[in-house]
């Protein structure tokens, strides 16, 4: 870098370094990772000949991460860059009152989504045959079996209360994002995985405890992480021969209701999705299929000027 460029413009990272070091109080690592991100981003400005901050436009921000994704970095890398370079224009702007950041309005390309894996009928039906009696076990094949049956969140499985099953009717009342609730069917096997934890239940530990559906071996109510592990200890006691959490069961549930009856609607209702198109991401159909299928299937989904 020209003896101009780099006394300015270093100056000006620098200065933005120290104040992520001293008054953000970010971590050395943390800080470390800004550095080599923005040095990056100062040997791109040598060859283009940029001897300030201010004279940077968009376009050498585009071209900037061109070149790094020509050399191969992850989009996660690209995006950690350009988050970088923001936060520098930020800090400027508080610092000097420019307005102008031109690497706001430049998208780093995002990562794929990968599909989460689903189960086959076959090793489902591997995974939920349970291996003793024993309360523990009978806990965890009724949770494995409420996740699979009703396709529940495992924030939602893990906040059930009794009150929120109606085994009579069966069905469960579950709160999911946004503090939406909605009430969905329970299957036979559930249910009758439930009746038999239900007659096991352990009497609660405190007052929280009183409600929940699943308690812990302490009588409390069952943790997230607790759940996590569980659903993984019951695959891998069953012989499964691969990692299984609730998610994938969530999933299974989704992609097995779509291929059987193929109403993207009542699956997405099922799900608690606001928006369909994220429905889309839990089954390995495309979405014009998905839609076409809703398109034909539902008595409101006629597209206008269709006759």
């Amino acid at each position: 870098m020209s003896s101009a460029a780099g006394s300015a413009l270093r100056r000006q990272i620098d200065a933005f370094l120290e104040y992520l070091r001293t008054v953000k109080q970010l971590s050395p690592n943390t800080v470390s990772a800004y550095r080599r991100d923005l040095d990056d981003f100062l040997d791109f400005c040598d060859t283009a000949r940029l001897e300030d901050a201010s004279q940077v436009e968009e376009s050498h921000v585009r071209q900037w991460l061109g070149v790094a994704r020509h050399r191969g970095l992850a989009p996660s890398s690209l995006q950690r860059r350009l988050s970088a370079l923001r936060s520098f224009y930020q800090q400027r702007s508080r610092e000097l009152g420019e307005r102008r950041n031109p690497a706001l309005a430049v998208q780093a390309p995002r990562r794929p989504r990968s599909l989460p894996k689903a189960l086959e009928a076959d090793q489902l039906g591997r995974y939920l045959a349970p291996p003793d009696d024993d309360p523990l076990t009978l806990r965890d094949v009724a949770m494995a079996e409420l996740l699979y049956s009703s396709g529940l969140r495992l924030a939602e499985l893990q906040a059930l209360d009794l009150t929120d099953l109606d085994l009579p009717q069966q069905l469960v009342t579950v709160t999911g994002k946004g503090n939406k609730t909605r009430t969905v069917p329970v299957g036979t096997v559930a249910l009758r995985a439930l009746r038999q934890w239900l007659a096991q239940r352990p009497a609660p530990a405190d007052s929280d405890a009183e409600l929940a559906l699943f308690l812990s071996q302490r009588g409390r109510r069952i943790g997230p992480r607790a759940i996590q592990l569980r659903i993984r200890r019951l695959a891998r006691h069953n012989g499964l021969g691969q990692d299984v959490h609730p998610h994938m069961l969530r999933h299974s549930f989704a992609s097995h209701m779509l291929e059987s009856s193929g109403d993207l609607r009542a699956v997405q209702e099922l799900l608690g999705h606001s928006n369909i198109s994220t429905t889309q991401i839990y089954t390995h159909l495309d979405f014009q299929h998905l839609a076409s299928v809703y398109d034909g299937a539902h008595p409101r989904a006629r597209r206008r000027g269709g006759k």
